[in-house]
């Protein structure tokens, strides 16, 4: 499961239907109607934050508005209800991390992406998150 810190923009096809899939199943967990991935680390940030399903359905919202951006037809009523919500916080060094993480994803998937975004330093982050000064997470996964 991976649920991107960064702007769903620079995701590729792949990308962005694997996060909203994945981001369809951490809504799911929180939500209590599955049994399986409560304790997966991508769900802490989510899980910390006062209205965690609120939150998701923000995250979804925007993936959907990405998806429709680019003419695909995800359902933005699996979204949920659209609600203003708290920006939960993410580190620079969060950012970096995935940056580095999903343009050696590129680089394999979708060379074309990868050559137009390859010399971005600083990507966007999702309209979800807030940047603040740090290293990689504590709940992230590093090889």
């Amino acid at each position: 499961m991976r649920l991107w810190s960064l702007h769903p923009k620079y995701l590729d096809a792949k990308g962005l239907v694997a996060c909203w899939r994945e981001s369809l199943l951490a809504k799911a967990v929180l939500s209590g109607k599955t049994k399986g991935y409560k304790h997966h680390p991508q769900l802490e940030r989510f899980r910390s934050h006062p209205s965690p399903v609120a939150a998701l359905n923000q995250y979804l919202y925007a993936l959907y508005k990405e998806a429709l951006g680019r003419g695909y037809s995800f359902d933005g009523k699996k979204a949920g209800r659209k609600m203003a919500v708290r920006k939960i916080p993410v580190t620079n060094g969060q950012a970096l991390y995935e940056w580095g993480h999903l343009k050696k994803k590129l680089q394999k998937r979708d060379r074309k992406r990868y050559l137009s975004l390859r010399l971005v330093e600083h990507p966007g982050l999702h309209p979800s998150f807030r940047m603040v000064e740090g290293k990689i997470e504590a709940w992230e996964r590093t090889a």
